[in-house]
């Protein structure tokens, strides 16, 4: 356990020296939900869908969650190129703690830029509809967030170019975002179309977080929470097996 803890407090440490990655990482979100929020909202409002704000929030905190948390695992990749990762593999600890304790912290600093969006949201006008489902919406934020920190070590234990990672963000994490319930209902899409939607794991991630914030659901927060909890289990443990079975 000791091991885990030190790896998660040195994700976090690194996280917190780089200011400029953070703002960085905040601006895209930031920039969409404006984008978004003024040139979808005044016809969302006009079609009587509501308030685009509501429903696009919860999309722009998983998606200033996801990114950042699936990029943590090129960090795999420079440490083995630099030497790093074979310090870390003389401690006394399993493979499975070593990547653990680098998932929780990865998934640790994404969750903390989830917050901040969320921060950003409420003061742009979005409005939780009831402040008791907040401990649950931070779950689900953490389980997004550790779904991502998942997928990037999978990715970057299978992976010995940091250009090639570049490609998968663009052509594996980018329509997994796309192809989720973040920017538009999924009722009124073509059946083929819907039916990606619904198997997108993260989709369910982002109903358990919007169910939490704006009490507006597809699916119960029991099969959100199983769905997205389950296949972040499934990759972590996948993760786990590519690590051990890395070549330094």
């Amino acid at each position: 356990m000791s091991a885990i803890y030190i790896l998660w407090l040195r994700q976090l440490k690194r996280y917190f020296r780089l200011k400029s990655r953070i703002l960085a990482l905040l601006g895209q979100p930031v920039l969409i939900l404006i984008t978004l929020d003024f040139g979808v909202g005044p016809l969302y409002r006009r079609a009587g869908a509501g308030n685009y704000l509501q429903y696009l929030t919860p999309g722009i905190i998983a998606m200033a969650i996801l990114f950042p948390a699936v990029n943590s695992g090129v960090g795999i990749i420079w440490d083995r190129q630099f030497g790093f990762l074979k310090e870390t593999l003389v401690a006394p600890a399993s493979r499975f703690q070593i990547v653990l304790g680098r998932t929780l912290g990865c998934a640790t600093t994404a969750f903390l830029q989830g917050l901040i969006v969320l921060t950003i949201c409420l003061f742009a006008g979005f409005q939780m509809e009831n402040i008791l489902l907040l401990p649950a919406a931070l779950g689900f934020m953490f389980l997004i967030a550790l779904l991502g920190g998942s997928i990037g070590t999978v990715i970057g234990s299978l992976l010995d170019d940091p250009q090639g990672y570049q490609l998968i963000m663009n052509y594996f994490v980018t329509p997994l975002f796309i192809f989720s319930n973040a920017l538009f209902p999924v009722d009124g899409l073509p059946v083929p179309m819907k039916l990606i939607v619904r198997l997108n794991p993260l989709g369910f991630g982002i109903d358990g977080l919007r169910v939490a914030l704006t009490d507006t659901f597809q699916f119960s927060l029991a099969i959100d929470f199983m769905i997205i909890g389950g296949v972040a289990a499934l990759l972590l443990g996948l993760g786990s097996y590519l690590f051990a079975r890395m070549q330094l």
